[in-house]
């Protein structure tokens, strides 16, 4: 079987707030920035509130989604009066955390997310990255209170614009379900949980641990689903089936409902099976995005350890 060496992963930052009314993560780092845990071990750890002013007033942003502003043109561009909040921030945390794509990059970002959709734990990765991956499976095999997913979008480099792409290695964790500017303890925990585990196998991986490889099974974002609209005013003209609500990651086959009209019809779905997930996100409303639709595929992982000088 395929074996892969890899740097040691030192350097860590674990990042909450990046959307400033997803709490666990707010609450999650301030808890980690009164312990200073500068030094654990084998790892340097650096707890970072991405997005204080969102924070500040219990808002996901000030101007524009924080994990959709590190756009390299965005990074590298002239401050002026006119830039928004989150860009200007999206270019301190680059300073503070990368460059991106540079040497002097943190080894590893764990950003924090909420969901309001009942999704469990994810792994959400841009990249199919076997450092990311080998993670998630050791989450995976460690916790039983919530299922523990992988979700792959595999954007290209230049397309990426979230604030773990800063990072030679990375992902966000989300956590779900949590309404937003609520802090849940079985949520917290759970949280707590996953980044737990992470610097768990991130100092194993340092201290020599060889990691076998096999299979996993991940979910690939396939595509969004808008909700049905007026054409005249473009307002949503249904919400949410109660049979598909909650049911994020079951899969869904032609004819199974999805939509409830405001006058009580129901919607079929029409497309090819796919797994469903952020089914009812709150954000995600703005975007026009109802709920994702993703692929369940097989990732067969070679075995991983540390490459030593």
């Amino acid at each position: 079987m395929e074996h892969v060496f890899f740097p040691p992963l030192t350097r860590v930052a674990i990042c909450g707030g990046t959307h400033g009314n997803e709490m666990s993560g707010v609450y999650l780092v301030r808890e980690l920035l009164k312990k200073n845990p500068d030094q654990d071990g084998s790892l340097s750890v650096t707890p970072v509130v991405s997005n204080p002013r969102a924070i500040e007033v219990c808002r996901r942003y000030i101007d524009k989604d924080l994990n959709r502003s590190f756009v390299d043109s965005w990074l590298s561009a002239p401050i002026t009066n006119s830039t928004p909040y989150e860009e200007r921030r999206a270019q301190e945390l680059n300073a503070q955390l990368g460059p991106r794509g540079s040497p002097e990059a943190m080894d590893f970002i764990c950003d924090l997310h909420n969901t309001t959709a009942n999704m469990g734990m994810c792994v959400i990765t841009t990249r199919r990255d076997w450092i990311n991956l080998h993670i998630f499976k050791y989450i995976q095999s460690k916790m039983s209170s919530v299922p523990v997913r992988a979700i792959v979008s595999n954007i290209p480099t230049s397309e990426v614009s979230f604030l773990d792409s800063v990072s030679k290695h990375g992902y966000a964790l989300e956590i779900g379900p949590q309404p937003t500017g609520v802090l849940r303890a079985e949520i917290y925990n759970t949280m707590k949980e996953g980044v737990d585990l992470t610097l768990e196998w991130l100092q194993a991986f340092n201290s020599g641990t060889t990691f076998e490889g096999g299979e996993i099974e991940v979910y690939m974002k396939a595509k969004a689903i808008d909700y049905p609209r007026d054409p005249a005013t473009n307002e949503i003209t249904a919400a949410i089936h109660p049979h598909l609500q909650d049911n994020d990651f079951r899969l869904l086959r032609p004819g199974d409902p999805i939509f409830q009209t405001f006058v009580g019809e129901s919607v079929m779905y029409e497309g090819e099976e796919l797994y469903p997930y952020f089914i009812n996100e709150c954000a995600y409303y703005e975007k026009k995005i109802a709920f994702m639709l993703s692929r369940k595929t097989t990732v067969t992982l070679p075995s991983i350890s540390v490459k030593r000088d």
